[in-house]
């Protein structure tokens, strides 16, 4: 009987081939983790050009000379930051408006201190996106403007829009929550049993750690196992470890959620599903979406681990409109913005939709609009419950650079 032979000498070659790739990868590994990488975020120029409390607006330097008569202002959600639409040159959001021609205002809420724990949704949307409306209403002498919200954002900007229907030519909303009643995700699974009242009076603000852990708890083999193994297997593409560093900085570069705002969104939304119903109520008035009559484009993602399709699909049914657009992208949450791929649909599909809808009736070209004229004082809205610091509005028109 022939005794089988153990190729040894086949094996140490093996061994010898494999030990000298390792030995390449990780002297390149270190070449690009101790050289000098390029991870800065939010790099196209802009200018503050109004303040007020902790929350500026950034208006973005044109490239070219603007090809519409109707300013958009996008509105972020209170979580994260909205650096997110500008991550990287070649990868922004931003970017794109501007090569398209519009002219970009964006909300930066800035980062909520424990005075702020008592501001709720009537502060947000009937005080600081009011003021900034009428803000770049006056500055841009138009009627109207343009309006883009993104997921709670989107939110905010869909009750603006119902309760000031007169100032919002054009609403745009992306990976927006409108419909509560769906157990399509875990998110909202969570939320329809935490106890709010017990986490905002212990915390005041809902601190951005815990709504962090949150969100990796959502998917954690994805989130804290998956992520890290790419990263190591693409460790020597410096390319990817740049990518791979904004991307973090970004997603651990979290604000404090207010108390109130958090109270709110809980219990009339998560529990209540009263949007949909047209039965919540945001400073003493009702929010009717029947008195979204302005054109809608409502974009989301089909694999939306955070905003499910299901919580967003039931918008365009539920408005007074006659111009909607519902559009299902094969993304998630943050692809919808980042992903090369769909760079190429998302923001030239809003510039297109946008511009379409742009002109301005022949009859009120030569009509100076009301706005254009000297303001009266504007009203000071009553405080919300327990607020404990007054807000101070000032506006920046130049000077004020990129930060």
């Amino acid at each position: 009987m022939s005794q089988s032979k153990i190729p040894v000498d086949l094996i140490l070659s093996k061994i010898a081939e494999d030990a000298q790739k390792v030995q390449s990868r990780a002297k390149k590994a270190s070449e690009v983790l101790l050289g000098e990488l390029d991870t800065e975020l939010a790099k196209t120029p802009y200018d503050v050009v109004y303040e007020e409390d902790r929350v500026k607006l950034k208006h973005y330097r044109p490239r070219k000379k603007s090809s519409y008569r109707t300013p958009l202002l996008v509105v972020y959600a209170l979580i994260n930051r909205e650096t997110m639409l500008d991550l990287q040159p070649g990868r922004s959001v931003v970017e794109r408006f501007l090569d398209a021609g519009i002219d970009l205002y964006m909300i930066d809420w800035g980062y909520p201190t424990r005075n702020d724990r008592f501001q709720g949704f009537d502060d947000h949307i009937n005080g600081y996106m009011d003021n900034i409306v009428d803000f770049i209403r006056q500055q841009n002498e138009v009627e109207k403007i343009n309006l883009m919200g993104i997921c709670m954002g989107g939110t905010f900007s869909v009750i603006y829009s119902a309760l000031h229907p007169d100032k919002i030519k054009n609403l745009v909303t992306t990976v927006t929550p409108t419909n509560f009643d769906t157990r399509k995700g875990l998110l909202h699974v969570w939320m329809e049993h935490i106890d709010v009242d017990r986490v905002v009076d212990t915390f005041g603000n809902l601190p951005a750690d815990m709504m962090n852990l949150g969100f990796l708890l959502l998917n954690p083999a994805r989130l804290m196992i998956d992520k890290y193994v790419g990263f190591l297997e693409n460790v020597e593409n410096k390319q990817f470890v740049e990518n791979f560093v904004r991307m973090d900085k970004w997603i651990f570069d979290s604000p404090d959620l207010p108390g109130e705002v958090f109270r709110q969104f809980i219990r009339d939304c998560y529990q209540g599903n009263k949007l949909l119903q047209n039965k919540m109520e945001v400073g003493g008035q009702r929010v009717d979406l029947r008195k979204l009559t302005m054109p809608l484009l409502n974009i989301y993602g089909k694999f939306d681990h955070l905003v499910p399709p299901e919580a967003c699909d039931q918008l365009v049914k539920r408005v007074g409109s006659n111009d909607t657009e519902d559009i299902c992208l094969n993304t998630g949450h943050i692809g919808i913005y980042v992903s090369s791929k769909y760079q190429e649909e998302f923001a030239p599909k809003i510039a297109n939709w946008l511009k379409e809808r742009d002109q301005i009736p022949i009859n009120q070209l030569s009509r100076k609009p009301p706005s254009a004229k000297k303001p009266a004082a504007k009203a000071k809205r009553k405080p919300a419950a327990k607020k404990t610091t007054a807000s101070r509005a000032t506006s920046k028109t130049k000077g004020a650079g990129k930060k």
